[in-house]
């Protein structure tokens, strides 16, 4: 038939079409599209026993329309992570029950029993005890596996060439890596923070040290990445008395270097509690940084006596393990000022009362900015930290102004 955009009403009999419901007398749908870029739909019965979620790549990112085409095959790089990382990480993704190739579809695991970690955050609540450590167990067991540690040379090779992800790479390559830094229709911001996009894209030393990351993530090739891990990609919740996360839409997936996995959720992490203290509250954010990294590190050591050539020693796990915080923290920076002033703006901030969020921002903005330009400088997540909480980011940059 070839691909077709599916709306509410073709649910039920594609999934009969698939193999997935037989009665269609006791299926429901209900649309619950949230993110950038594809339609999701729920499907249940009745009683509520029997449920499933279907999400299709559109040809057009979906919040703009087909005024910016999109290729829908970016389901395909979706596919292929949920495939590694359920060899690597089952516990921490939805169970996938079918993909269609031809219209760009997955079938897989309800996942409405929990709640965006974003949305958990906004509405005061906190990470719990498991959610950071089990993102940073997630990236090192998935970077771990799919890197030449952990997998052969020639499936490391193939690996590579299955997961070339060009057109969602170019997005991140001009959205998080380029265009806040430049004049772009794409940017936008407060009026309140005026004066720091125009500084930041004034700023030649932040400019430079964003090429140098920007060039990281051109051609480091390290280890499959989930590319867009962010609070507004994982869902959190409890079953059956324990605390449950589940990280989804991998769909930026690349093969990549592994600090920006990470970055992306420091980012975020650093973001929520920016607005926590705007509320005048702290939260339990102040260890998520750590506990990702803990996790992170405890976890690709753990997995390190099997790496497949032992000519990389432990000496070179150091070595390779700083570098990895090093382009974390780096990355992190990135994420947070494109957040800000550049695409698809964060609703930690955009839903603060206008004072609130013009201080949340440009506290948050000069944060980004030390992470990008000091990052060789923050050893370790707890600099970070102590970084966000100094004078340099309640006013202004630590050389009187964001150039320089």
């Amino acid at each position: 038939m070839g691909y077709r955009i599916l709306d509410p009403d073709d649910i039920p009999a594609y999934l009969r079409e698939r193999g997935h419901w037989d009665d269609l007398d006791d299926i429901r749908v209900r649309e619950v599209s949230d993110g950038n870029l594809n339609r999701v739909f729920l499907a249940s019965n009745g009683a509520g026993t029997r449920s499933l979620a279907v999400k299709q790549a559109l040809p057009w990112v979906r919040v703009a329309g087909p005024s910016w085409p999109l290729s829908p095959d970016r389901s395909d790089a979706e596919a292929r992570a949920y495939e590694q990382i359920a060899k690597a990480a089952p516990d921490k993704i939805p169970a996938i029950h079918g993909y269609d190739a031809e219209n760009h579809a997955l079938v897989m695991e309800d996942l409405s029993d929990l709640t965006v970690l974003r949305t958990h955050l906004n509405e005061g609540g906190s990470y719990g005890s498991s959610t950071s450590a089990r993102i940073g167990e997630l990236v090192a067991q998935l970077s771990f596996t799919t890197s030449d540690f952990g997998m052969p040379s020639a499936e490391r090779k193939a690996l590579i060439a299955a997961s070339v992800n060009p057109e969602l790479c170019k997005i991140t390559e001009d959205v998080v890596l380029s265009e806040p830094y430049i004049e772009h229709e794409h940017n936008h911001w407060h009026p309140g923070l005026d004066d720091l996009a125009a500084e930041f894209r004034a700023d030649t030393r932040l400019r430079t040290e964003v090429a140098e990351l920007r060039h990281v993530f051109m051609t480091s090739g390290q280890a499959l990445l989930h590319g867009d891990l962010h609070t507004g990609s994982v869902m959190v919740g409890r079953r059956d008395g324990a605390e449950v996360v589940r990280v989804f839409d991998p769909e930026f997936s690349f093969v990549g270097p592994i600090g920006f996995d990470l970055g992306l959720y420091w980012a975020n992490v650093l973001v929520s509690e920016a607005r926590a203290h705007a509320l005048g509250g702290a939260g339990d954010h102040a260890d998520q940084l750590r506990l990702s990294w803990e996790g992170f590190e405890t976890e690709f050591r753990r997995l390190w006596p099997t790496r497949v050539d032992p000519f990389f020693d432990d000496a070179y796990l150091e070595r390779f393990l700083g570098r990895v915080r090093t382009e974390a923290v780096g990355f992190a920076g990135t994420e947070i000022i494109r957040r800000i002033i550049g695409f698809a703006h964060l609703t930690d901030l955009t839903t603060l009362p206008d004072d609130l969020q013009v201080t949340a921002s440009r506290r948050s903005l000069l944060l980004g900015r030390e992470l990008v330009v000091h990052r060789a400088e923050l050893k370790d997540p707890e600099s970070v930290r102590a970084r966000s909480g100094s004078r340099i980011v309640r006013g202004r940059a630590d050389d009187g102004r964001a150039g320089g």
